[in-house]
């Protein structure tokens, strides 16, 4: 087994564990992560909408 298969399985360990015993903070951190996906994507559509009007 390589290093990096087990650095995979180490992190979604850890993930699980998080989710498991503090789902609601779990729950909040990715409701976070998406927010700010969702923002960064509005921030990109608007420029191009700039760029090309």
């Amino acid at each position: 087994m390589n290093v990096r298969k087990v650095v995979i399985l180490v992190a979604v360990a850890l993930v699980l564990f998080y989710v498991v015993s503090q789902p609601t903070q779990a729950a909040q951190a990715v409701q976070g992560l998406l927010g700010w996906l969702r923002d960064g994507a509005e921030a990109i559509i608007t420029f191009l909408k700039n760029l090309f009007a």
